[in-house]
């Protein structure tokens, strides 16, 4: 779906927290669209959860705007908070309770009118997978189980923003590969925004990526540029007849070798070359019995590495 930025779902304007002097959060700006899944990717002490918790309005501020649903937050906190949906890091469960009682009990805090409540909670359930399960006792439930009744009660009042703090941490890759797929299943109705340290929950899930070093945003744009980002920084050259390093040191584009085997070499590429059509047809030419000539391609970890290892982060948009 394409973002619609004139008429956001939710709007940041240079948020700052600060704890006592340290800052955990630095001039952080950005919105989300209806139909858009927007993952917070960031090391452990990013500020992810600092971020999170002033949107879903537990954290307040030191400095920003906040708007929900064209709701400023800090001037109409209940109205705004009504129209979002928040699940913890630590899902706020009562173990002793049942599905049914404890999300009946999430549907009268969240003011669902009475005779709508059960309603409400039914189709949570169904949504989230819980639809067998609504007399069981949390407490009994898999962890996997009970991170989908966390999702149900952040979603039982048809919110229009639903944000989700680690939502798949401690679960086996079953359990995550299904809340990733709800996960999905929720971005088609709401805007959605999730923080992470993982990084395959980014691409496996979200249309577009924000990665913040140190309270501060260093990358914000689609998974597509992100994508694009990881491109390639060298080839790998296999010869029937290996030339020598000199030889191959001296291709146009290329910054350095690395000699890997009797007919294998690493071809290290200067910044923005891309001499592969060249280095082939040359390889031809001079009868070196090419067998393949291969890009190699940052991962999302290098990308994610470079740009949370710098000490003065600058966003990369």
């Amino acid at each position: 779906m394409a973002r619609d930025d004139t008429n956001p779902l939710v709007k940041v304007e240079g948020l700052y927290r600060y704890y006592g002097a340290r800052c955990a959060v630095s001039n952080l700006s950005f919105s989300l669209a209806k139909g858009e899944i927007l993952g917070l990717l960031g090391p452990n002490g990013a500020g992810k959860t600092s971020t999170l918790q002033m949107l879903a309005g537990h954290l307040a501020p030191s400095a920003g705007r906040i708007e929900i649903a064209g709701i400023d937050l800090l001037d109409e906190p209940l109205k705004a908070k009504a129209a979002l949906g928040y699940l913890p890091e630590l899902p706020p469960l009562y173990p002793d309770l049942t599905v049914d009682e404890y999300l009946l009990y999430a549907a009268a805090l969240r003011h669902v009118p009475r005779d709508a409540q059960r309603q409400a909670t039914d189709r949570a359930r169904e949504r989230c997978g819980l639809k067998d399960v609504g007399g069981r006792v949390i407490g009994n439930l898999s962890k996997g189980y009970q991170q989908r009744v966390g999702i149900a009660q952040a979603i039982l009042h048809n919110p229009a923003v639903v944000i989700l703090d680690e939502p798949t941490v401690g679960l086996d890759p079953i359990q995550i590969r299904e809340i990733r797929e709800l996960i999905r299943e929720l971005g088609k109705e709401h805007g959605v925004m999730l923080s992470t340290h993982i990084l395959p929950e980014v691409q496996a899930v979200c249309s577009r990526v924000q990665i913040i070093h140190k309270g501060k945003l260093v990358f914000s744009d689609s998974l597509k540029a992100l994508t694009e980002h990881m491109e390639a920084t060298s080839l790998v050259l296999e010869c029937r007849q290996l030339p020598g390093m000199k030889e191959l040191r001296e291709l146009p584009g290329i910054a350095s070798v690395e000699k890997l085997d009797s007919r294998r070499a690493r071809l290290k590429l200067e910044p923005g070359a891309d001499p592969a059509e060249e280095i082939a047809t040359y390889a031809v030419k001079n009868k070196w019995g090419l067998k393949g000539l291969s890009p190699e391609y940052k991962s999302l970890e290098q990308v994610f590495v470079e740009l949370t290892t710098s000490d003065e982060p600058e966003v990369a948009a």
